[in-house]
Formats: C-alpha cells, sequence, structure tokens
C-alpha cells in the first residue's frame, strides 16, 4: 500500500502538509495493535471483552504474530470458542440514467430514459451462523452472489417502471429478494436493506454500535456497525 508503485494513491491533505492514507477501520481496536507493534506482546486492559473484534482487525491487517498472540491468550483463559463478534455493514447507492428505444407503433419509435439507482453493499460478519442467516435472507445461501470467508457482497438494482423489462434484462440488471416462502418481498432500496439486515443482527445477539453518517437517520445511513460481546 505504500510503496511507490502502489496502485492506491495516497489523500491530499486540504490543510498542507503534505499527503495521508485513510483506512477505514476500527480506531479504539488500532490502539491495541499499534501497542503489540511496538512492545511484540499483547498488553491488555484487565477485564477487555472484545478480543473478537481485535481477532477481526489483525486478520485484516494480516498481523500473524498477534493472532498466535491472541490465541494464545483465549486458550489460557479457558474460552475456546468466544461468543463475542462484529458485524458491518456498508451499502451505497448510485444513480444513472439509461437511454432506450420505447416503441410506440408498428413502425414509429421513440427515445425514451429512465433513472436506475444501482446498489452496492458490503457486508463483514465474524459470526459464521449470522452470516449465513445473512445469505439466506437474500436468496444466496447458494453462493451464486456471495463470497468465501468473512466477507459478503451484494449488487442490485431495482426495475424503474418506465423501463421496459426487455431494456432491463439487456443491461445485465437483478433485483434483490428477500423473505421466505410466502413472504418474498423486493428490497427497493437503502432502507429496506438495512432494516434487514438489523433483524438478522438483533436475531443473533448483536447490539448497534455505531452509525455513519447520521445516528439519527438509522435506515438512511451508509454504515452500520454491531458487536456482540
Amino acid at each position: 500500500m505504500f510503496r511507490a508503485d502502489t496502485p492506491i494513491p495516497p489523500n491530499l491533505n486540504s490543510q498542507g502538509g503534505g499527503h495521508y492514507y485513510f483506512i477505514d477501520r476500527d480506531g479504539k481496536a488500532f490502539r491495541h495493535i499499534l501497542n503489540f507493534l511496538r512492545l511484540g506482546r499483547l498488553d491488555l486492559p484487565l477485564g477487555y471483552g472484545e478480543t473478537a473484534l481485535l481477532r477481526a482487525e489483525a486478520d485484516f491487517y494480516q498481523i500473524q504474530p498477534l493472532l498466535d498472540a491472541l490465541r494464545e491468550l483465549e486458550a489460557s483463559q479457558g474460552t475456546p470458542a468466544p461468543t463475542a463478534a462484529l458485524l458491518h455493514a456498508d451499502v451505497d447507492a448510485s444513480p444513472r440514467v439509461v437511454h432506450f428505444s420505447a416503441r410506440q407503433g408498428p413502425h414509429h419509435y421513440e427515445l425514451s430514459s429512465a433513472q436506475v439507482d444501482t446498489f452496492r453493499a458490503n457486508l463483514f460478519c465474524t459470526d459464521q451462523e449470522c452470516l449465513g442467516a445473512l445469505r439466506a435472507r437474500f436468496g444466496v445461501a447458494n453462493e451464486e452472489r456471495a463470497e468465501g470467508g468473512p466477507h459478503f457482497r451484494l449488487e442490485w438494482a431495482p426495475r424503474p417502471t418506465e423501463l421496459p423489462e426487455v431494456e432491463y434484462r439487456k443491461l445485465g440488471l437483478q433485483p434483490l429478494w428477500t423473505g421466505g416462502p410466502g413472504e418474498r418481498r423486493e428490497v427497493v432500496g437503502t432502507p429496506g436493506f438495512l432494516e434487514e439486515v438489523l433483524r438478522v443482527a438483533l436475531e443473533h445477539g448483536f447490539r448497534l454500535d455505531s452509525v455513519f453518517p447520521d445516528p439519527e437517520d438509522l435506515l438512511n445511513s451508509r454504515s452500520l456497525r454491531f458487536v456482540r460481546h
């Protein structure tokens, strides 16, 4: 990431003073990662209860010595499988205008347009049971649109009523559905998607830890973070 030939450019500091990199990860957990890298040993506060979260961060940064130290700590405490877990949900919407020919008669076509909103969601969960429930909730338990590991990505675009079905299929777009047999319904936007994530998170014992960017507008946020201790 920091090599001269990296494809990831740094951000420009608007206040002057050169460039910087922004890594969107948990700041409180990073304190313990820095101390481990500085001291070469794992020193956690007495009664520290977020080892699963710290392990998820160590796995993200691929710090194998820290992962080993956490494993030894958990073994010494007699907790072979801690229930603490982290769930992070990000969703982004990208509107675009598509143009198509609409048939008005046997030999009469008119150029029309419609706005299509494409949604991209990324879910990260350290609890495999909860991650599996999310995949099942959105109809991708067969791994058709899911990736392995703790990451889970989706992309969908609801069809506007003014866009013909045939044109929608030509664009390679697809909707997102949720619910089980008899209650299948389409997810048409960010609020519907985050509401389903919230339901699954609460069903698996998570609590909401942070909302970005506006904590007062939960279902229209871009990022939700849940923790389970």
